[in-house]
């Protein structure tokens, strides 16, 4: 029986093992297979998850990295959080800002998934860098996007990409309404905000969860017309965007 054991043991080490010298070659879509099957891998897991992140540490707009941070993070132990204390100490992704806007709680929302709040929170960020009459009016006028400045883009499109393993963003619906020759009519339907004639009812009907089709959130109020949102593709920020 022992011996049994230790040999399921070490089975399961270098099992461990392979898939932590996996992480580090595979391709994008094989590391978040990857992030995912060392979640049951124990202690051991979690060690090969740090290490990943550790060697990764520069690289924080990388999927797999996005993933492993958002595990040890919300696995929440004494040993996952001393590890994020010492080395993300501000978080994953740096929240750049050129208005002094606090995103550290985006940032809390999206690690934990927590996508209605986030999204709740991202058109809150979006009237403040509007200004003060945005925040009254609570949405913000297209004249105000236009002025957005790119650092805060960049801050807000980065964290909703990387927590999402690449699929909500503003560069994701921007990426589709491209593709479809900037018709909304079309991007709509592609971004599960309408059904034939009939939009999508907030909250209940929107999908709050990685099943949603690519570029479903952050939501933005299109019952307003297109002008904000056209703005806000076709902002200078998306020529420094590269992912």
């Amino acid at each position: 029986m022992s011996d049994q054991h230790n040999s399921s043991a070490q089975g399961t080490i270098d099992d461990l093992d392979r898939l932590a010298s996996q992480l580090q070659s595979e391709s994008e879509k094989n590391q978040l297979q990857i992030v995912s099957q060392l979640i049951n891998g124990g202690d051991r897991g979690l060690t090969v998850l740090m290490e990943f992140l550790q060697s990764r540490q520069s690289n924080p707009l990388d999927l797999a990295v996005g993933k492993a941070y958002q595990i040890l993070y919300r696995i929440d132990t004494p040993k996952t959080q001393e590890f994020l204390q010492t080395y993300f100490p501000e978080g994953l992704v740096p929240l750049k800002s050129d208005r002094d806007i606090d995103y550290r709680l985006l940032q809390h929302l999206l690690a934990q998934q927590d996508f209605q709040a986030a999204d709740s929170l991202t058109r809150q960020k979006l009237c403040e860098l509007a200004g003060e009459a945005a925040i009254k009016r609570k949405w913000p006028y297209f004249t105000e996007v236009e002025r957005f400045p790119a650092p805060d883009l960049y801050t807000l499109n980065s964290l909703w990409w990387v927590y999402s393993e690449g699929k909500f963003g503003f560069s994701v619906q921007r990426r589709i309404w491209l593709s479809v020759g900037k018709d909304f009519s079309k991007l709509w339907p592609k971004i599960g905000w309408k059904k034939g004639n009939n939009w999508t009812q907030y909250p209940n009907e929107f999908i709050w969860d990685l099943s949603a089709p690519p570029g479903h959130l952050p939501l933005l109020n299109q019952l307003r017309g297109v002008r904000v949102t056209a703005s806000l593709f076709s902002h200078p920020v998306w020529s420094q965007w590269n992912q």
